[in-house]
């Protein structure tokens, strides 16, 4: 039995980074319009959800769509894969929260960081757990440990450029590096996997296309309707400010 993480080719590692790049863009553009420290803030919720659900979790399930055990058969618990995009979602609202903190000082970007991180390895790794299969699978460690420090340094740059970074090209360009560092941070993790006996029992749960196409539609159809609000909030924004006489046509903006 071999492993095969690119059973159709570059299909399905394309379209994941550029729904990770989506996510992230969209993540970018919704943290430019947070105007309070709420942590219940709409924008930065949304944030939350396009980061952590399409920019991770969506580009997870879809590089998993090529994954394949030649001679296997996979399934995967649904009650734990949507769980992993539960955790996704919650643990990059908590880091640009905690990033947030000016309490916190220059230590409220690691912090978010590290929580974030650990957070996206654990969605990574509960993802993993939810794959049911017919032959053991063990970790090598080390590269686990590197998959971790990848998490997080990636998450880190992420709630930085989430923070810092402004303006159109910038944002892309951010959302660039983002979808990489996602990516990155996936293959790692996968690399690690190794198998060892077959089991004797055929796995319980969903097939791939069964759950994960469904499910991935779903979000990445939620993707684009916020991409289309946002859309219209900037247009609107734009056209309300431009009706105003010159000496108030200011608006304090993180853009």
């Amino acid at each position: 039995m071999e492993i095969d993480h690119f059973s159709h080719g570059w299909l399905t590692p394309v379209v994941a980074y550029v729904m990770s790049f989506t996510g992230s863009l969209l993540g970018l553009r919704c943290m430019s319009r947070v105007r309070s420290g709420s942590p219940f803030d709409g924008w930065l919720i949304a944030a939350s959800v396009a980061i952590g659900g399409t920019g991770i979790w969506v580009m997870h399930f879809i590089a998993m769509l090529g994954f394949r055990i030649n001679g296997a058969a996979i399934k995967y618990d649904v009650p734990v894969t949507l769980i992993s995009a539960a955790i996704a979602m919650v643990v990059v609202w908590a880091g640009l929260c905690l990033a947030q903190q000016r309490r916190l000082g220059g230590q409220s970007l690691l912090v978010g960081g590290v929580v974030t991180g650990i957070g996206v390895g654990a969605m990574h790794y509960a993802g993993m757990y939810a794959m049911k299969t017919d032959v053991e699978i063990g970790y090598e460690w080390s590269t686990v440990t590197l998959s971790m420090v990848i998490a997080v340094i990636a998450a880190t740059a992420a709630l930085w450029f989430t923070l810092n970074v402004r303006g159109t090209l910038a944002t892309v360009g951010a959302a660039l590096v983002m979808g990489v560092a996602v990516a990155g941070m996936h293959y790692t993790g996968m690399y690690a996997m190794h198998l060892g006996t077959p089991h004797h029992m055929t796995p319980s749960g969903a097939g791939a296309a069964q759950l994960l196409t469904p499910l991935i539609v779903g979000v990445s159809l939620m993707t684009v309707g916020m991409l289309f609000h946002l859309g219209l909030t900037e247009v609107s924004g734009g056209a309300a400010m431009a009706r105003r006489p010159a000496a108030d046509n200011y608006w304090p903006t993180r853009d």
